[in-house]
């Protein structure tokens, strides 16, 4: 038996569609999608009620000429750290790429992933919220791809927020489940009783931080430990954070800040300043405030963008700011640029700075800024191999509509909707395999550690270009920075160690030269070694060679960026 349905969009167009009461409702969505030529969405009834896409169309309870909405969104995309994408479709239906063991399969659940609203990702696992407010989980056990233990618990849930290895899921009631790594935040049972009317959740790489309805704060996981400021956090509005620290926007508009130190926990040096402050930017070391009248101050770590001095009577009427890992650069309200932090990092753009006109917004790689101009042409600065240099594809950068960055590259889409990409060929800069594929494109993703990325075009397909992941290298390079390590601190113990032994290094200069064989900073510490040394005090840290060298061993080596 067939029966015809009209169907329409939220614009007014509508069709009939012909459909025998036996088939799937995903069958007549299809038609309809064909039909009316728009791409995949959600059937939806004259009650509000989304239909289920693989139900009959007789147990849908559908009549002959009823009338129903077509539901069309732009798809969303989510990427983990190694590479692996999720892409909720216009149908909500979740398509996935990339490494199995990573969140790229979801065999085991796919017969759940239906009607998905939201989906949040950890370093290598996903978690979606479906219509019913269900939790579908997948992916690295280890860093939360199994909620097996909390599943009785995920009903209702609202939003979801991610660490490197954990999730939390804030529920109707106000409510908090955490699931994954105890230590990045998955075990919140030491503030369960507080996690009560929760608003909404931030997240470092390791912890999280959570408002509650009063503007109170509750954090837990590595690093978010906030007791020591607990009696200032009243009234919070807003928190943003750093690699592993935070800093919460009060009602007043100052700001409270705690975490690791050395990633801007410390705010006391500009508290006085921190007034009326209207938003927050954030690179993995330092965090810089725009304040009411549109000037910065910025605090954490000095050569990763912590320090704005030399550009502070430049940073006024500010409307927005965006970072590298080491380096800012503030949009200003007449389209012009001001950069600042590590130099070759982006906060160097003198070589540019005369081009940086009109400026409409900026996105960044790990090491290099891209502006897109009033005119829909592209400005790159910074690391020339990590997308600073855009030379190559230039002429092909016209009328760019928005672009997204990975680790190292950039990926741009114009307004015909095809993709031009530059940057470190193996982190995505280099699309020319996948090129043809790149078509229609309505959205970019980049993994969120940034090896790679993702485009989602109008059909509802998917591909992806770039690192598939970082893991195998990641080892490599930890091994040769342990090795490294260990040379340094017994070069370091030698030559620390030699004027207690009776031994001597001749002169300073001599000293200066084995000393810069060190990649220790900074180095007005090596010449109080030697001042010190000289004197034939020695280090009044170590009595004995022992003391010495686990003295010597605690010693912060710092490797330039």
């Amino acid at each position: 038996m067939s029966i015809s349905l009209d169907i329409g969009l939220l614009s007014g167009k509508s069709v009939s569609v012909e459909a025998d009461v036996n088939e799937e409702v995903g069958a007549l969505k299809r038609r309809a999608e064909t039909a009316l030529g728009v791409g995949r969405g959600r059937l939806v009834d004259s009650s509000g009620n989304v239909l289920d896409a693989c139900a009959q169309i007789k147990r849908a309870r559908l009549q002959n000429g009823d009338l129903l909405v077509l539901h069309t969104c732009r798809a969303q995309v989510q990427a983990t750290q190694q590479a692996s994408f999720a892409a909720i479709l216009g149908d909500g239906f979740v398509v996935t790429l990339g490494d199995p063991g990573h969140g790229g399969d979801t065999k085991s659940v796919q017969h759940q992933l239906r009607n998905v609203q939201q989906i949040q990702a950890s370093y290598s696992a996903f978690a979606a919220i479906l219509g019913d407010g269900s939790v579908v989980t997948w992916g690295d056990a280890r860093h939360g791809g199994d909620s097996s233990v909390v599943r009785d618990q995920l009903k209702n849930v609202q939003q979801i927020q991610a660490t490197g290895s954990a999730f939390a899921a804030i529920l109707a009631d106000g409510s908090v489940v955490t699931w994954g790594r105890s230590d990045f935040g998955g075990d919140s049972s030491s503030v369960q009783n507080q996690l009560k009317n929760v608003q909404q959740i931030q997240a470092s790489y390791s912890a999280f931080a959570a408002i509650l309805g009063d503007g109170s704060v509750v954090s837990w996981g590595m690093g978010g430990d906030s007791s020591v400021v607990q009696d200032q956090l009243k009234n919070v509005r807003q928190i943003q954070a750093t690699f592993n620290a935070f800093a919460a926007i009060l009602a007043d508009r100052s700001v409270v800040t705690w975490g690791d130190v050395d990633f801007g926990a410390d705010s006391r040096a500009v508290q006085e300043v921190l007034k009326n402050v209207q938003q927050i930017q954030a690179c993995p070391s330092a965090f810089a405030a725009i304040l009411g009248d549109g000037s910065v101050v910025t605090w954490g770590d000095a050569r990763h963008g912590g320090d704005s001095s030399v550009v502070r009577d430049q940073l006024r009427n500010v409307q927005q700011i965006q970072a590298t890992v080491s380096a800012f650069a503030a949009i200003l309200a007449d389209g012009s640029v001001v950069t600042w932090g590590h130099d070759v990092n982006g906060g160097d753009s003198s070589d540019v700075q005369d081009q940086l006109k009109n400026v409409q917004q900026i996105q960044a790689t790990r090491y290099a800024f891209a502006a897109i101009l009033a005119d829909g042409s592209v400005v790159t600065w910074g690391a020339a191999q990590e997308g600073g240099d855009s030379s190559s594809v230039q002429d092909q950068l016209k009328n760019v509509q928005q672009i997204q960055a990975s680790h190292l590259a950039f990926a741009a889409i114009l307004d015909d909707r095809s993709v031009v990409t530059w940057g470190a060929a193996d982190f995505g800069g280099d699309s020319t395999a996948v090129q043809h594929q790149l078509k229609n494109v309505q959205q970019i993703q980049a993994s969120s550690f940034g090896l790679a990325f993702a485009a989602v075009s109008d059909d509802g397909s998917v591909v992806s270009w770039g690192k598939e992941r970082q893991e195998e290298e990641d080892e490599e390079e930890e091994e040769e920075a342990e090795e490294e390590e260990q040379r340094e601190e017994e070069a370091l113990k030698e030559l620390l160690w030699t004027p207690l032994k009776g031994g001597f290094w001749g002169d300073e200069q001599s000293f200066q030269e084995l000393f810069a064989r060190l990649h220790v900073e900074p180095k007005d510490f090596a010449e109080a070694c030697f001042a010190d040394a000289r004197k034939g005090g020695g280090t009044k840290s170590a009595d004995n060679e022992s003391k010495f060298e686990k003295f010597v061993s605690s010693l912060k080596v710092i490797h330039p960026s």
